[in-house]
């Protein structure tokens, strides 16, 4: 006997697989009868399966704060999330289109600063934005591209329509979860891969390299390509050396790295080799003990020198997370307007600044019914969900709002969407986010599906792995 989808309950929720209860939508019609097919036992056997193959291939993370810092393997459910192709290409244009206006919205804080000129955005909150970055002033990247690897976070609501809760233009990371996950999920479910038509995600690797290469010094015939890693004790290091390994590139720390005459160079057994273009996955902040700051061991000295003479090419920019402070997300409907004047095809979530007095207002007054958010924490720190805090956590929270009211931003408690997870023998439903990954180059080139993360608690809206979550392939399948 399979999984008891028949008493599976949408309870009042979007859900992402079925219409209504233990009624499927259309593009998961055979994966459901496959579930059906397949008895209890051997659903579970293939769970366990997965895992394995994850634990296998070490793709694991670590949680700060904890006594240990310990590794942990990223929890991982076997059901996909399936989202039709009709419903992919809005959000495939929306996140072009969101992009496009980020990119072109960072190049003129840097310049001339029309957004600030013509008052669409108020200058104080660039200049007490803490990602706003003087040092980048002036500085012309390579193809005046900022942004080059994107992940967007987006939400679907009650009424099963996309909003994106959050960008992430700094070091989006993820996106080795989304390969391997698919890596497994093929050979879990192989009889239903197929035939759900779903698009590829394998490309990522060869297109991100692509993308890379294509930002090396007009002089450069055959580039010299680097990941630049923190080392093994941060959490995303294995995404760092997956993603290195797959590219076929070297994978540095800063230590490994030298400047000499305005070039960059890596250290190796062979004696130096030019770099050219490197994939950064440390913050801006530990790049360059020159130029940001001076106690840094992980970045290297001179770097932003040979980056603003044109020596070498960085991903992303420094300086680009001026675009993703959550206080400045709130304008990203304007931003969109005021350079491409067009209206945004996927919605920003309503959102209150604090630093705006009347919204500030707003916010501390009904702060049991937000989320209230720290603008420059991630991985679900530095937020409250006032509905389920206590009285104690949301007085600690207004007396911070109040203390610091630039710091934080108030939004709806909406209904996320749902998706079923195997729960011992049935299935139950959980929410869920989704963060596509989005590669600007020569073109813009979106990942079909990317990381859905999904709250493994009954209940919980909190999807971030640090917190509890897990994650989902997803399918985007054409029909």
């Amino acid at each position: 006997m399979g999984l008891h989808i028949d008493d599976y309950r949408t309870e009042g929720f979007f859900d992402e697989m079925f219409v209504e209860n233990s009624v499927p939508r259309e593009a998961a019609d055979l994966l459901i009868q496959r579930l059906q097919d397949l008895s209890t036992e051997e659903i579970r056997f293939r769970q366990q399966a997965a895992e394995a193959a994850l634990y296998q291939m070490g793709i694991t993370f670590a949680v700060y704060g904890s006594e240990a810092a310990e590794e942990k393997i990223f929890p991982f459910d076997i059901i996909p999330r399936i989202i039709d192709a009709s419903d992919w290409q809005p959000i495939e244009n929306g996140l072009k289109q969101r992009v496009t206006a980020l990119n072109l919205f960072i190049d003129d804080i840097y310049h001339d600063q029309r957004i600030l000129k013509e008052g669409i955005i108020p200058p104080e909150l660039i200049r007490s934005c803490a990602a706003f970055r003087p040092e980048c002033v002036g500085i012309d990247p390579p193809n005046g591209t900022w942004c080059h690897i994107s992940g967007v976070d987006l939400i679907r609501d009650g009424h099963g329509v996309f909003h994106v809760l959050e960008d992430n233009l700094r070091s989006p990371s993820g996106v080795s979860y989304v390969l391997e996950n698919r890596e497994v999920l093929k050979h879990t479910f192989p009889r239903v891969f197929g035939p759900s038509k779903v698009r590829p995600v394998e490309d990522y690797p060869n297109q991100l390299l692509h993308m890379l290469e294509g930002l090396a010094p007009a002089m450069v015939d055959e580039p010299s390509v680097a990941v630049l890693t923190p080392g093994v004790y941060n959490s995303a290091y294995f995404e760092h050396s997956f993603l290195a390994k797959q590219m076929g590139v070297r994978l540095v720390e800063g230590r490994d790295l030298v400047t000499q005459d305005g070039f960059v160079y890596a250290r190796t057994t062979r004696g130096f080799e030019k770099i050219d273009v490197i994939y950064r996955r440390i913050d801006d902040d530990f790049l360059d003990p020159l130029a940001f700051r001076p106690d840094s061991m992980l970045g290297v000295p001179g770097i932003m020198d040979s980056y603003r003479r044109g020596m070498v090419a960085l991903a992303n920019a420094p300086g680009c997370g001026v675009a993703d402070d959550k206080a400045v997300y709130a304008y990203v409907p304007k931003i969109i307007k005021f350079y491409l004047n067009e209206e945004p095809i996927i919605p920003n979530v309503p959102t209150y600044v604090c630093w705006n007095e009347d919204d500030r207002q707003y916010v501390l007054e009904h702060i049991d019914q937000l989320v209230v958010k720290a603008v420059n924490e991630s991985g679900g720190y530095g937020m409250l969900i006032g509905p389920h805090a206590s009285a104690g956590e949301r007085a600690e929270f207004v007396e911070k709002i109040k203390a610091n009211p630039r710091n934080y931003i108030g939004q709806p408690t909406l209904s996320l969407s749902r998706a079923p997870i195997i729960a011992g023998d049935r299935v139950e439903g959980r929410h869920v986010d989704l963060r596509p990954y989005i590669l600007f180059g020569s073109d813009i080139y979106v990942l079909p599906g990317g990381l859905t993360r999904v709250a493994l608690k009954k209940g919980s809206l909190v999807v971030n792995s640090s917190q509890g979550g897990g994650s989902k392939d997803t399918w985007v399948v054409d029909r």
